[in-house]
């Protein structure tokens, strides 16, 4: 095995990651099972009253905003945790919460404007 490949896998962050990782499943899992469970409250609230319940509604946004996050955190495209290691989520997502994603897609466009530059010189 390269001797590169044998550090990555000793690198101790990477698996505390996958730690924070196997965690934050468990907390989408059953941040879906409220969700779900948000919405068949609110047809049958809707069905029977025709009104939705506010606090449900408000209930239902931050649910899909910490779920949001957490798809973030698990795709690498942000590095900041979650609830409960971060803060609860208050209303839709921002984009603070992808400023990492923004950031390493900033940093890829700046390099493939680069790259045909030094393909265009070597010609």
């Amino acid at each position: 095995m390269n001797d590169e490949i044998k550090q990555n896998i000793k690198e101790k962050s990477t698996w505390l990651r996958g730690l924070y990782m196997l965690l934050f499943m468990i907390f989408y899992g059953v941040a879906e099972v409220i969700i779900f469970t948000v919405v068949v409250f609110q047809f049958v609230l809707s069905l029977l009253t025709r009104k939705t319940n506010e606090r449900l509604l408000t209930l239902g946004q931050s649910l899909s905003t910490y779920q949001y996050q957490v798809l973030i955190f698990l795709t690498f495209n942000s590095e900041e945790h979650p609830y409960p290691f971060g803060a609860w989520p208050a209303g839709k997502p921002t984009t603070a919460t992808t400023k990492t994603a923004t950031k390493k897609k900033a940093t890829t466009k700046k390099i493939a404007k680069e790259e045909p530059k030094e393909e265009n010189g070597k010609s």
